[in-house]
């Protein structure tokens, strides 16, 4: 992939593709081509062919996707597998039909079963059942992995996929609802030090443990990939270790100054009770992160008080 080559990034404004387009641009890439979702609906069809006919990309990171936590996935479990197979779909169909050079997709750690063997190996996919509270995003992303191996055995193409785990960063979303667990409690115990509330509940028994990987961590881990892996097997980025959710709100309150009492409501659903990703194969390949959690959280809060008003839409 030459600076001067034409990239596009699908998906550039969300969490993952905003953090894609800062480690391109400190790369020195020149080219990088987006739309908006006004401009381009992905679940288009026809608008998705229309793009990618008149710019003609050489190489695409896949970063477009319908994302949320537990109640999101439960909630809109329609949408979640309608919008996702769609886009994936439209943009992986088009990249083989205009001759893209290479294609990354990314999928998420919800693929593999609910009870895999820890730390979760890439072959542990397709083994068990799912959780179901996101079956219907895991089944769409898992689709997008088997399209990519199925175009490059059929028509050689040079589609890649990444699994990556729980991200968390700058442009993350911070909806009371629909949020993924991190940015979900940097914005509960910000709005309760703000309150001088004298305690915060959490869904859940606070006992599942979690991955967490700063997002300019992983657009670094892809981009060296996509320079340098071309194989068919997918990988895993990962952080190498994992947290409890106990532990994880007791750094967010220590980040963001907290001082009350953080209390579990064992009647919500905890979810998967582990999801640590093996990175091993990653590793080895000689990319390792950089970013801390507790530094990771301390970047993340900022970057939300300096865009509350924008990401924190109810």
């Amino acid at each position: 992939m030459e600076l001067n080559d034409k990239i596009y990034i699908a998906g550039h404004r969300g969490m993952l593709g905003s953090a894609l387009h800062r480690c391109l641009k400190k790369a020195g890439y020149t080219q990088i081509v987006f739309k908006t979702s006004a401009e381009l609906d992905l679940r288009n069809t026809q608008e998705v062919a229309a793009f990618f006919e008149t710019e003609k990309p050489q190489y695409v990171f896949l970063a477009a996707a319908k994302v949320g936590g537990i109640h999101a996935n439960n909630t809109y479990r329609a949408a979640f597998i309608y919008d996702n197979l769609m886009i994936q779909n439209n943009i992986i169909h088009q990249s083989y039909l205009q001759g893209v050079k290479k294609l990354m997709f990314f999928g998420s750690s919800c693929i593999y079963p609910k009870f895999a063997p820890q730390p979760i190996q890439e072959n542990a996919l397709l083994t068990g059942l799912l959780e179901p509270t996101n079956e219907p995003y895991a089944i769409a992303k898992i689709a997008g992995i088997k399209m990519c191996e199925a175009y490059r055995d059929q028509y050689n193409c040079n589609f890649v996929s990444v699994m990556p785990t729980n991200l968390y960063g700058p442009n993350d979303n911070y909806h009371p609802e629909n949020s993924h667990v991190l940015p979900a409690l940097i914005r509960r115990f910000h709005e309760a030090k703000i309150n001088n509330a004298t305690e915060v509940h959490i869904w859940g028994t606070g006992k599942p443990l979690r991955e967490f990987l700063y997002v300019d961590d992983l657009a670094d881990a892809a981009l060296m990939l996509m320079q340098n892996y071309h194989e068919k097997p997918f990988l895993n980025i990962g952080y190498g270790s994992d947290v409890s959710i106990a532990d994880l709100a007791q750094l967010i309150a220590k980040v963001i100054g907290f001082e009350g009492n953080i209390l579990f409501d064992s009647s919500k659903p905890d979810g998967t009770p582990r999801k640590l990703m093996d990175s091993t194969n990653l590793f080895a390949l000689g990319w390792k992160p950089q970013v801390h959690l507790e530094q990771g959280i301390a970047l993340a809060y900022a970057d939300f008080i300096q865009n509350r008003t924008t990401n924190t839409a109810s």
